[in-house]
């Protein structure tokens, strides 16, 4: 399986309701790196997984949505909580969702698995995986 992932950030603020968050139910602030990797069995025409601009592209504009916002507040988690885990599966979905909208190029629809990893410390991270699945 060949394999591309690209870096990004982004900056948050949330709550998360429940006694098992102890002091993080109180509204913190959090800087996530996020590494999103996209996987395949074969390399494209190109011999690329994927078109590493296009997809910085659209990795920026999904984290833009999020990005300096409090998760509180965003529609994506309403009556959910923003955990890490969660904030990685909503990731996860968006670029999926950029991938069967032809957002990265037609060729990656070969692309058959996405990675999302996110990381809240230097010492603690949460992930996401799953298979791109086609209509």
């Amino acid at each position: 399986m060949y394999a591309v992932e690209i870096r990004d950030h982004v900056m948050i603020a949330h709550s998360i309701k429940g006694e098992a968050f102890g002091p993080a139910q109180k509204l913190h602030g959090a800087t996530y790196v996020i590494d999103v990797s996209f996987a395949r069995a074969a390399l494209d025409s190109n011999d690329i997984v994927v078109d590493i601009g296009l997809a910085t592209d659209v990795i920026k504009q999904v984290l833009h949505q999020i990005n300096f916002a409090n998760l509180d507040e965003h529609p994506a988690f309403t009556g959910r909580r923003s955990t890490t885990e969660a904030v990685a599966k909503w990731v996860f979905d968006q670029i999926v969702a950029a991938i069967a909208a032809g957002r990265l190029g037609a060729e990656a629809s070969g692309i058959s698995q996405v990675k999302i990893t996110l990381h809240e410390s230097h010492v603690a991270r949460a992930s996401f995986e799953g298979p791109v699945t086609r209509a």
